[in-house]
């Protein structure tokens, strides 16, 4: 038995009974990624933008208000269609309130490129406790190398964060980290800046923004070789049409679950497999996964599939280096995974999870351990000894969605009760998770 005890503070998902089988058709939420790069262009774009599919987690919630502070008028946010009327490019409006990103790292790094690039507005910006913890300076930096003037916490590595707009400097910026994040920041930021402002990375990064902006209007070069994309300041963007993909991190938790759940087969349909999101796929192929990709398509600008995922004995593997910024939100559910599998999987090259919406090596290591996973942690990721039967046990989320998420992945598979803390995490990422785990699970 799966249920949700909600109490007023915290909300406990208890699982009572290990699954014997899991089995249906899944529809997931739309690609959270996505979903932010739409409002923003949406909103930063001269007409109307719509959006279809948008998902409707507390993050993207958390976008769409603060451009509504800032002069957007967005439709009553829905799955079927959302309507975004720009204010067109360098009319952002100074807010008359503080904007609050929420728990959502995506809102606050992608918008300061926007907001520190807006001359002689001024904005201020803050997040939930764990988004105020979290480091800004990655991003501060680089714009800071362009003239942005941005003060903050903690000598400007946490929010809250004040911001003077400027016309800024373009700039050729060597980013020690893989990071679409940062990667996006600093393009929106070369949006309102004249000449050219190129990001190279040490590996490939996703690339969401490239692709919208691309649709948008704005005039990009990209070099795979060197892991560099450059933008040109001062195209205009227009409204588009967006068709918002299935998020892959949130098909992951059932990949999971559908090969290490014994005589089980699922089926995730629209599923986006942008290869640099597709490092999940690999990784559980490796690992013996078995996965069938099928009814190819393109969807938007994106490519799309569906995804057949059956039982299978997994296998232990190593993952490290240039898979790693490919997966690196998958990590959690792939600790899961690795408990199941025979032998020992390492995990290396993963100290980006640290910074997260909590440290999720630590955690991962801590509550599945609980759960008697054999599970070591290091300083950038984990080695994981499976094969051994989890028990259920008494676990918190952290407040973070992939972690409630991933143990409730476990605790499906585990012997005895398991009670997950704070499980209202989920709903950041994937409102309906919780629901879709009990219809499979019957």
């Amino acid at each position: 038995m799966i249920k949700l005890i909600k109490n007023p503070q915290s909300h406990q998902l208890v699982i009572e009974k290990k699954a014997n089988s899991l089995q249906g058709k899944i529809s997931i939420p739309g690609d959270k990624s996505i979903s932010h790069r739409a409002l923003m262009l949406g909103a930063m774009a001269s007409g109307e933008t719509t959006i279809e599919g948008l998902l409707l987690g507390e993050d993207p919630r958390s976008t769409a208000h603060c451009f509504e502070a800032m002069g957007a008028k967005i439709s009553d946010l829905n799955t079927e269609k959302v309507i975004v009327t720009g204010i067109g490019q360098g009319r952002l409006q100074e807010p008359s309130s503080i904007l609050d990103a929420g728990n959502s790292g995506t809102t606050m790094r992608l918008m300061l490129g926007l907001l520190a690039s807006q001359p002689d507005k001024f904005f201020t910006v803050t997040g939930d406790d764990s988004l105020r913890s979290r480091p800004m300076s990655r991003v501060i930096q680089p714009l800071q190398q362009m003239g942005a003037i941005i003060y903050g916490r903690n000598s400007n590595k946490n929010a809250p964060l004040a911001v003077m707009g400027q016309n800024l400097k373009p700039i050729h910026y060597h980013s020690p980290i893989a990071s679409a994040q940062v990667k996006s920041c600093i393009l929106l930021a070369g949006l309102m800046t004249e000449g050219k402002t190129t990001v190279t990375e040490p590996a490939l990064s996703r690339d969401h923004s490239e692709r919208m902006l691309r649709a948008f209007g704005a005039t990009l070069e990209i070099d795979v070789d060197t892991h560099s994309v450059t933008i040109e300041g001062g195209a205009k963007l227009q409204g588009q049409t967006v068709i918002v993909p299935g998020d892959i991190s949130s098909a992951a938790f059932w990949l999971v679950a559908g090969a290490i759940t014994p005589h089980s087969e699922l089926i995730i349909e629209n599923v986006g497999i942008n290869p640099t999101r597709t490092g999940i796929l690999e990784a559980l192929q490796m690992m013996d996964a078995d996965i069938t990709i099928f009814n190819q398509r393109e969807a938007a600008g994106e490519p799309v599939a569906d995804l057949r995922v059956k039982s299978s004995k997994l296998k232990a593997c190593t993952l490290e280096g240039s898979i790693i910024p490919r997966l690196i939100d998958e990590i959690p559910i792939l600790a899961v995974a690795a408990c199941f599998a025979q032998g020992t999987t390492i995990i290396k090259d993963a100290e980006e999870l640290r910074v997260k919406e909590s440290d999720r090596l630590k955690v991962m290591a801590l509550e599945l351990g609980k759960m008697g996973a054999k599970i070591s942690e290091f300083a950038d990721g984990l080695e994981i000894i499976g094969g051994d039967l989890l028990n259920g046990a008494d676990l918190d989320s952290f407040t973070d969605h992939r972690i409630a998420m991933s143990l409730a992945i476990a605790g499906l598979n585990a012997q005895g009760k398991t009670i997950i803390n704070r499980a209202e995490a989920a709903s950041i990422s994937y409102p309906s998770f919780v629901d879709t785990l009990i219809k499979i699970s019957q």
